[in-house]
This record gives C-alpha cells, structure tokens and sequence, in this order.
C-alpha cells in the first residue's frame, strides 16, 4: 500500500472518534512503504501553516519590510516542527488527543476555560479562512465581498461529500489543493525574479524586529499565522487514524515516522510562506508600493508590476485552493476540541455550521463598519488573536508530554523540554509585549 493507493477499509464517518485506526500500516519489511502509509496527518496539520491569514501577514510583511521578516516565519516554522513533534508523542503514546488529556486532568472549571479559548481560536481561524476565500471569489469572478462570505458557507456540501469516506480521500483533496498552492507560488516567484542574497539574508534575526512596534506587530501576527492552537488539538488526534498497533511496526518507529511526516510537511509550508513574502518584497517593497497590506492590492498589482497578467490570476487560484484546504482542517479540529473538552459528540456538519455562522457575523460587521479596503486588516488581527490563544495550548501539551507517568519511556528529554518551554515563554512575553504597545496606543 502507498500513499496514493487508498485502503480499502470499511467506510467511516468523517469524524475524529470514528476515524481512528482506521488507516492500516502494511505488514511488510520495506521501511519505505511503512513510511508512505504514515504519510498524510502532517500534511493536513501544514494546511493551518499557510491559510489566507499567513497570506495576509506575509504580504503586508514583505510590503513593508522586505525581507527581513523572512526570519520570523524560519523561526515559527522550527517552533512549529518542535511543538507538532510534542503532538504526534502525546496522542500516540497515550491514546488521547490533547483536548481529551485537557477534559481528564484538570479541574473542570479549568478545562472549561481552556475549551472557550480553543473555540476563539477556531473562530479567528474561520473567519481567515472565510474572508481569504470571500476575496479570492471577488477577484477572480467579481462577486462582492459580502456574497462571497455568504458563499462560503456553500462549503458544508463539500464536508457532507465526504462523510462515510475513507480518512486517506480527506489527505488526498488536501494534497491536490495543497501542491496547487505550492505550484502558483513557484511560478510566481520565477516572473518576480528576487534578489537572492538579499532574500538569504533576511533569514538572519535582527534586533529591529523587536525594537519597532509595527515590525513587532507583525511578527507575532506571522507566528500566530504560523503556529497556530487549534493545529496542535488537530495533529494529536489524527496521528491516532493509523493502526499500527495492529502491525508488527513498534510505538518507537511509528512516533519517528509520524514526526517525519509532520516534520516535512511543514517544511513545504516553510517554502510557501516564504515563498508569499519574498514576492511581496520583491514585487512591493522594492518598487516603492511598500503601502500595500492588502490581498486584493496584491493581486490588481502584481500584473503591471511584473509584467504578465498569468501573475495575478495563478494568485487568485492559490488563495482559492487556500482558504478551501483551510476548511476541511478547520472543521476536523473544531470537532476534536468539541469532542475532546466536552464529550459532546455532534454531526460534523452541524459543527461546520455552528463555527462558520459564529465567523460569518464578525467579517461581515467589519466589511460594512471597515468597508472593502479593511478586510486586511481584520486579516492580521485574526492572526494576532490566534497568537494569544497559543499559550493555552502550548502549556498543557508541555506539561503533559514531559509528565513520566504518562508518556514513559517516551517522556520529553531534558534538551526537548527546554526548547519546548523557551518556545511557550517566549510566545507569551511577545503577547504581554504586544498587549503593551496596543494600550499605550490607546492611551
């Protein structure tokens, strides 16, 4: 069995307590086709890595700054790669998924805590998903924004579509929206022609990063595009859809195939992410439009700046294929959270409905109240907002993938646990920092 071979298992519902161990590991000898059956879990999980709301902040990011903000999105991607490492660990290890381990541990009033701030973050991340979506509708079909985002909820038929199907048809349409992503961008960057020395330094930290509140502002708004909560509640529970138990495969070769799995994934999300922000800079910065933080600007921009109109329209296809991958997992990961902190089980698409309703209302107040050109910036604080959610999850993953009790012989390693806790502190005093300037703003 390979990756592109779906198993032929019995059908299940597209749901995350139905799915698990529901994709089998062939009981072969060949490492490589062990591998290939793990693969697929890392992908959807790097979805979440490159949705409208990374668009948002990496073109706003390249506009303004160039290319120095190139090292801020290495730096999230190799936190991310740790903090996902965390998440295949703890759900392979102990059989639950974070939100389960949330619901079991703490105190209830705790885990109810936790779960309303999960849920925020759901909904930060679908209304970027629903407006990215909404624009990629207005520019290539000229559809108002305000239809647009009605539209988007058209897409629960999608999600009904595949209920009763195989958890490998869900990683095979994210594959296809996903390698369409990175196609577009591919592309661009050849009509964008950057300065590469230029584009290798900027991954290089500096201290301005920190010292100006509108560089700061936007580099947490890239991390919290980056790393995002609600991927760490996804990542843990599907890496439970591979039975591998069933196999002769051991838990030890499973965790480092599922974290190469993920590892890989991320550093395709690594490359489109980039990839978004070296052709802002290239196509923007560098030509005086350093004013442009918007996607629809973007997209109107690119044709006459880099001379062919193909620009533009392999643009407004990647941003589809985006906001469209980012639907799936979006609502895969509100069903885990749901299940997870509340044992409350309900039909994914009444899920989907629930959250997109709860999303819709917001972007449409801010299209009217902001009109069209504020739709960036509803962007970036969707994106900042799910930065201040990432301390809720980061803390409880840590604590609980480096309790021995739990985790065994797999109990986080002392270098491990220190990146991992560095990582959560470092997140959280960004957030206070952030905090601080926007009150001093208000003052």
């Amino acid at each position: 069995m390979t990756f592109w071979n779906l198993p032929k298992i019995p059908t299940a519902p597209f749901c995350p307590s139905e799915v698990s161990g529901t994709v089998e590991i062939p009981t072969t000898t060949n490492p490589w086709r062990r591998f290939l059956a793990f693969v697929g879990p890392g992908l959807l999980v790097s979805v979440g890595y490159m949705d409208p709301g990374n668009w948002a902040t990496d073109i706003a990011g390249g506009a303004q700054f160039g290319y120095s903000l190139l090292s801020v999105i290495f730096i999230s991607n190799l936190m991310a790669i740790i903090l996902q490492s965390l998440c295949v660990r703890l759900g392979m290890v102990t059989g639950q998924d974070l939100a389960q381990m949330c619901r079991t541990r703490f105190h209830p009033n705790l885990n109810f805590i936790l779960w309303i701030f999960a849920e925020v973050a759901i909904i930060a991340c679908d209304l970027a998903e629903l407006l990215g979506s909404a624009i990629a509708l207005n520019l290539l079909f000229h559809i108002p924004l305000t239809w647009g985002v009605c539209l988007t909820a058209l897409d629960i038929f999608i999600v009904l579509l595949l209920q009763g199907k195989s958890f490998r048809w869900l990683e095979a349409l994210v594959l296809g929206l996903v390698s369409t992503i990175g196609l577009c961008f591919f592309v661009e960057i050849l009509f964008a022609k950057p300065d590469w020395n230029a584009v290798f330094q900027g991954y290089i930290p500096t201290l301005e990063i920190v010292q100006q509140p509108e560089r700061l502002y936007l580099a947490i708004s890239i991390i919290g595009a980056t790393v995002m909560p609600h991927n760490l509640y996804l990542h843990s529970a599907i890496v439970q859809t591979r039975s591998w138990q069933k196999s002769d495969i051991s838990l030890k070769e499973a965790i480092r195939f599922a974290t190469a799995d993920s590892t890989i994934a991320l550093f395709a999300a690594l490359f489109i992410n980039s990839a978004i922000l070296i052709v802002a800079a290239a196509a923007f910065h560098f030509s005086g439009n350093r004013q442009v933080a918007d996607i629809r600007d973007a997209y109107k921009l690119l044709e006459p700046l880099l001379g062919t109109g193909a620009a533009s329209l392999l643009f407004g296809i990647a941003l589809l294929a985006s906001g469209q991958s980012s639907t799936f997992t979006g609502t895969l990961a509100g069903q885990i959270i749901m299940e997870g902190f509340l044992n409350l089980r309900i039909p994914c698409w009444q899920r989907r409905l629930v959250t997109r309703g709860l999303a819709i209302a917001p972007a449409l107040v801010g299209i009217i109240l902001l009109g069209e050109a504020g739709v960036g910036k509803l962007l970036v604080l969707s994106q900042v907002i799910l930065s201040l959610q990432l301390p809720f999850a980061i803390f409880p993953l840590i604590l609980f993938t480096s309790n021995k009790k739990l985790m065994g012989d797999f109990v986080n390693q002392l270098w491990l646990k220190s990146f991992a806790w560095a990582i959560a502190f470092m997140i959280t005093g960004l957030n206070i920092w952030l905090l601080g300037e926007v009150l001093e703003l208000i003052r």
